[in-house]
């Protein structure tokens, strides 16, 4: 090609990418100047309808207008957020394509020899024009590019330090974990047992796998009798309950009691350390942890009476990080409930720092995991089964599941996955005779076989910041995310079964009951859906909005809104509110249901309620 064809070309590239990164970044700063100026999640017509609503309660219209506006507002804000970074990078790449094109023209230029009679001062006079609009360029370009990149994260205040390096398992002697007692029943009394409330799905055989692989800490756990699927089922050993999943076996739970009055409340006792984790329970003890800036613990109270059995420091251990990452006041460092087997009881905390003690208090292990990359803190809880603790990790860096020896703490295995960040929880559910590990995050909800870690099924549905963690029933996997979806999959072969995207829950996790699905949501809504079809069958508004999630229980579904009110409903396809009862404090939190008790930690307590 003609060299002057060359320059020709140079120079038209050059002139088009530059008037692309000057519109770029036109539009850029005016959508950064847009959003400083107007917040997009504070609209005032907002305000001023929920004030309307205050006045006229029973208004569906406005309710319904509220609903419509505020899901407008926010979907407004994450387009911008999208808009913001996808620009970056175009104006990134279209001012690479201008340099290297005004490069090559100069390049291609200097070789050619200039006319003798080109005046001398043109040539400055020309020089200095291309250097003006250069610099003018670059000061509108270089901001442009700034805003792009540091607007990307509106939450980039609540950064993380750095991870680590992969950190090795504190060496801590072993303590002697006494044998649990043989209490296991046949397989047929076991399953007899388990299906009594039609609401259960069947419970697998408590035998070891025949894929299990050796594990280097296998004559340990050899020693140890690990409990049975059915002792599980009768315990509240993780958050939501037993296996992770909303659905127990208690029954004769209390319907009415009142926190002011004193009514149905058998103790209270004050949580040393503030944290929104949720109880959890294996036979007389329950467990708890709190954390603030400089200080983390566990804790185990004596359920029947409220005592202090133990507390313990989460301290020492090898890679924790000097100082803790920057969290939300709604998230914090201890959002994450703990889990137990009866052997143990296991704490992960926002530093990425994950704790075993016995069931005295005795320090099994403990080590870091890298500090988690979440703008928000960490809050997905732990869940453990057998010889396994299993950790859903996923941050801005990847998505990671890891599966631990809950004896010494040291890796199973450890999966990388196509995920972004997640703060929720798994679940065990037992598919076809075999238990799955089933995780949601964005963009998939996915089964995982729980002995390798091996992926057996993925559905692409959710998106944004997924915080609902699933919910298994009616032999399927139920998720949800606000701007996203809810979605039921049938986890034998990975497919969508129904999807629906009206009532959606933003922390609130689904639950499945006598066939029925319950949300709740942040705008105080219940809703109630046919779980085998997706059918809408009733919605409830409620006095307040919804963190906590449903669980069911003695044949009724039990929520808690986060001002401490809890709804008991009836498992039919019409609303049927069978109690209300108040606290008389804040709840986050989720209750915990062991022998006709209810267990419930407020802002500042943690009561005891009971007939």
């Amino acid at each position: 090609m003609d060299p002057k064809e060359q320059i020709k070309i140079a120079g038209n590239t050059a002139i088009i990418s530059g008037v692309f990164c000057i519109l770029i970044s036109l539009l850029l700063l005016l959508n950064y100047t847009q959003m400083k100026r107007s917040a997009p999640l504070e609209s005032m017509s907002l305000e001023i309808l929920v004030d309307r609503l205050s006045m006229e309660p029973n208004n569906e219209e406005l309710k319904e207008e509220i609903r419509s506006m505020d899901l407008l507002a926010r979907k407004a804000y994450f387009t911008s957020l999208w808009q913001v970074k996808t620009g970056g990078w175009l104006l990134l790449f279209a001012s690479i394509i201008l340099i290297i094109s005004l490069r090559i023209k100069n390049s291609l230029t200097s070789g050619i020899d200039k006319p003798e009679d080109e005046e001398e001062d043109e040539i400055k006079t020309r020089l200095i024009s291309q250097k003006w609009i250069m610099a003018g360029g670059a000061l509108l370009i270089v901001p442009a590019i700034i805003v792009a990149f540091t607007s990307k994260d509106p939450l980039e205040k609540y950064g993380t330090a750095p991870p680590p390096a992969e950190q090795e398992t504190e060496q801590i002697p072993q303590v002697r974990v006494a044998d649990m007692p043989d209490s296991r029943t046949t397989s047929d009394e076991q399953d007899e047992s388990l299906s009594e409330d039609g609401m259960l799905s069947e419970v697998a055989p408590d035998r070891p796998s025949d894929e299990q692989s050796a594990t280097p800490a296998e004559s340990r756990t050899a020693a140890v009798t690990f409990p049975t699927d059915q002792m599980i089922m009768q315990n509240h050993n993780a958050f939501r309950g037993p296996f992770g999943n909303p659905v127990n076996l208690q029954r004769n739970l209390p319907l009415e009691w009142d926190g002011a009055s004193g009514e149905n409340i058998l103790w209270k006792t004050e949580v040393p350390l503030h944290a929104f984790n949720s109880p959890v329970i294996w036979g007389d003890k329950l467990f708890l942890a709190g954390a603030e800036s400089n200080s983390r613990e566990v804790f185990c109270y004596n359920r029947h009476t409220g005592n202090l059995i133990w507390r313990q420091p989460v301290s020492n251990i090898p890679g924790s990080p000097a100082s803790p990452p920057r969290t939300t006041e709604d998230t914090g460092l201890a959002a994450p409930s703990v889990t137990t087997n009866g052997i143990g009881v296991y704490a992960i905390f926002g530093t990425g720092d994950i704790i075993a003690f016995d069931m005295d208090g005795n320090r099994l292990w403990a080590r870091n995991l890298g500090v988690p990359d979440n703008h928000y803190g960490h809050s997905s809880s732990l869940l453990s089964y057998r010889e396994k603790l299993f950790v859903q990790y996923d941050d801005r860096t990847r998505g990671r599941i890891m599966c631990l020896n809950v004896l010494t703490g040291e890796n199973i295995w450890d999966i990388t996955r196509e995920s972004d960040i997640s703060w929720a929880s798994p679940i065990l559910a037992n598919i076809s005779g075999k238990y799955q590990l089933i995780v949601s995050g964005n963009p998939i909800v996915a089964g995982y076989d729980i002995d390798t870690g091996r992926e057996l099924w993925t559905v692409s549905a959710m998106s944004g910041e997924v915080g609902p963690s699933p919910a298994y029933g009616s032999g399927l996997v139920f998720a949800a995310n606000e701007y996203a979806s809810m979605v039921a999959i049938n986890p034998v072969n990975g497919t969508t079964v129904w999807q629906d995207n009206y009532y959606l829950p933003e922390v609130s996790s689904p639950a499945e009951g006598n066939g029925l699905l319950f949300i709740a949501t942040t705008f105080a809504v219940v809703a109630c859906f046919d779980a085998l079809t997706g059918e809408f069958l009733w919605e409830f508004d409620a006095d307040g909005i919804f963190y906590s999630s449903p669980l069911i229980a003695d044949g009724k579904m039990w929520i808690t809104d986060t001002g401490g009110v809890t709804y008991v409903f009836g498992l039919d396809r019409e609303p049927n509110l069978i109690a209300r009862s108040s606290l008389g404090e804040d709840v986050y939190t989720i209750p915990a249901f062991s022998d006709g008790r209810i267990y419930i930690r407020g802002e500042k307590f943690l009561y005891c309620i009971g007939n």
